[in-house]
């Protein structure tokens, strides 16, 4: 089976890159940009490139627009009659609310009947951006949190695993891809031990991004990785 991988440098494909399957890669940060690059012959697209984070996209809505919209449009016109993974978002959900989450809605309006649309949660894990809240955790470094927000956080090995099953099944549509489990903020950092400034997130975000797993759990599918065993084995001692 010929795998593209698109987005392969960046931190899910980096990692789904470390699994025993051969992916043909691409990626702008090894010179190939899917707006203009050549797009070879595959059997099945794992499309995973594109621009991330909500507070990025306030500042740069035409840049996600392109990266995200515009370039998978190329993608789906190209792989049309192929089976294709692509990454949504939970954002997705209320696109309203910033265009980060509108570019990963629109994108899930234009694909093709044999897609599969898979809106991660939080995903934290080895590559994650070090601004992520996770990684702050375990630098002890979280300079403040959000008092009203709770998060579904799932960690990078177990959304391979997801994206693995979703490779080797007929699924169609969108699902979504987290531990099912979300945990208020301010209740993580009391249970390890932080204290940090308390703020209200603003309505430009969800308040709650909690995976329904319901898909996923009857494919035989389940998350593996606690959150808090992980922090716990990663997090640096003062």
């Amino acid at each position: 089976m010929k795998i593209l991988m698109t987005g392969s440098e960046g931190f899910i494909g980096s990692n789904l890159r470390n699994t025993d399957y051969h992916f043909h890669c691409l990626d702008i940060k090894s010179g190939k940009d899917i707006m203009t690059c050549e797009l070879p012959d595959v059997d099945v697209v794992i499309h995973l490139a594109g621009l991330s984070g909500v507070r990025d996209s306030l500042d740069r809505p035409t840049d996600y627009w392109i990266n995200n919209v515009i370039a998978t449009q190329r993608i789906f016109d190209r792989y049309k009659d192929k089976r294709i993974l692509y990454a949504s978002s939970s954002t997705a959900y209320e696109p309203w609310k910033n265009p980060y989450a509108m570019s990963k809605y629109s994108m899930e309006q234009i694909a093709p009947k044999n897609s599969v649309g898979m809106r991660f949660t939080t995903v934290y894990g080895p590559g994650a951006r070090e601004t992520m809240l996770i990684p702050r955790i375990l630098r002890n470094d979280v300079p403040y949190i959000n008092v009203n927000h709770k998060r579904d956080f799932i960690h990078v090995d177990d959304v391979i695993s997801s994206i693995l099953l979703l490779l080797h099944n007929t699924y169609t549509g969108i699902l979504d891809v987290g531990t099912g489990v979300s945990n208020k903020l301010t209740d993580i950092l009391t249970r390890v031990g932080i204290e940090a400034k308390g703020q209200i997130g603003g309505d430009n975000e969800r308040f709650d991004n909690k995976a329904d797993t319901t898909i996923l759990n009857s494919y035989g599918w389940k998350s593996s990785i606690d959150l808090f065993d992980y922090i716990k084995k990663n997090k640096v001692v003062n």
